[in-house]
């Protein structure tokens, strides 16, 4: 299969479960903290699709979340018309979306990530231009899903690149055309990669770079129950990565499966404490690593529904810095993704 066709994404997500999710409410901490929520996608997953309707009804949890961006996942790409640019289809989509949110009185995808493959080289300024008119000036970068793995059972959402793409000559000079633009990279990839983020962002230190997910600490497959061991070498790794001047990272992700963390098969959802108290060592370290003008906090919704919902999900975040200074909390939640994003 083309990996161009929208059905090419495979999912291995937890299902949503709206019931199960239900038997965990909490109250809103901090209702009037700012949010922009830098990390979300909208698709059509047959077990948990998600749109503009189903983000707008986690966003009536009570969270004061005013921005968004939408981040890509490959849904929606154009069915026909030249390759390269069927990934503009997914900032269509995402226009159309906000546009939809817009009618109910919500702003959402104020910045939209989509995908181009920065392997063109000099010739990606075609598609991010296609991007950023479809974008109708919400376009702001692009995302390079890298994490690899030759273990299978760490295939699946990556959509397999090859090993060390980001090195690849033709990529960076992708990723050069795209800071020529005025655009930033969003980088996904594994903690096992972590040492090709610091060369990638050496070698172009002049592009603004935002690490997902916290650098993709794992815990499964060949990393189940060495936690403390990935700990330490994640940590290593973060703390080399945050001399490079030029990265950012999004603050989240941990309720995806390939953290290991087993909250999802609970019986019930957890509470915010317990996640809390499960994510603080990352969250912690990457805070006191690059500081809080370059950490964002991230839903990663719908894939960490899985686990938990969106307003236990903030509160844990919440309860995470909950010693942090007001100005701190403010960078966190809402000042350096405005900044970065350009909100």
């Amino acid at each position: 299969m083309d990996k161009f066709d929208p059905r090419y994404k495979k999912s291995n997500f937890p299902q949503i479960r709206p019931d199960w999710l239900a038997l965990t409410q909490e109250e809103v901490l901090l209702p009037e903290q700012r949010i922009v929520d830098t990390h979300h996608h909208f698709w059509d997953e047959e077990s948990a699709p998600y749109h503009a309707g189903d983000l707008l009804a986690d966003l009536r949890g009570g969270h004061a979340v005013e921005a968004t961006v939408l981040v890509e996942c490959k849904a929606r790409y154009r069915a026909d018309g030249p390759v390269h640019l069927r990934p503009v289809g997914e900032t269509e989509f995402a226009v159309a979306q906000a546009e939809h949110a817009a009618r109910q009185g919500v702003n959402v995808c104020q910045g939209i990530v989509g995908w181009a493959d920065l392997q063109l080289g000099e010739r990606v300024e075609e598609v991010l231009a296609a991007h950023a008119e479809a974008g109708k000036g919400r376009f702001r970068g692009v995302r390079c899903r890298a994490a690899w793995s030759d273990d299978p059972v760490l295939a699946g959402p990556a959509d397999g690149p090859p090993a060390g793409l980001v090195l690849e000559a033709d990529f960076q000079a992708g990723v050069r055309t795209l800071t020529r633009m005025g655009y930033s990279l969003d980088l996904w990839l594994y903690h096992t990669q972590l040492g090709d983020a610091i060369r990638l962002a050496q070698d172009c230190a002049e592009t603004p770079v935002v690490l997902n997910h916290v650098g993709g600490p794992l815990g499964i497959g060949p990393f189940a129950g060495r936690r403390a061991e990935v700990f330490d070498v994640w940590r290593r790794d973060m703390l080399a990565l945050a001399r490079c001047a030029n990265v950012h990272v999004k603050l989240g992700g941990l309720a995806m499966p390939r953290t290991g963390f087993p909250f999802a098969s609970a019986a019930a959802p957890v509470s915010s404490e317990e996640l809390a108290a499960a994510w603080r060592p990352y969250i912690e370290t990457c805070i006191e690593a690059f500081g809080a003008e370059r950490c964002m906090f991230e839903s990663n919704f719908p894939v960490d529904k899985g686990m938990c919902g969106y307003t236990v999900l903030w509160n844990a975040f919440k309860r995470v810095v909950g010693g942090a200074s007001v100005g701190e909390r403010e960078a966190l939640f809402d000042g350096t993704a405005r900044v970065f994003y350009r909100i």
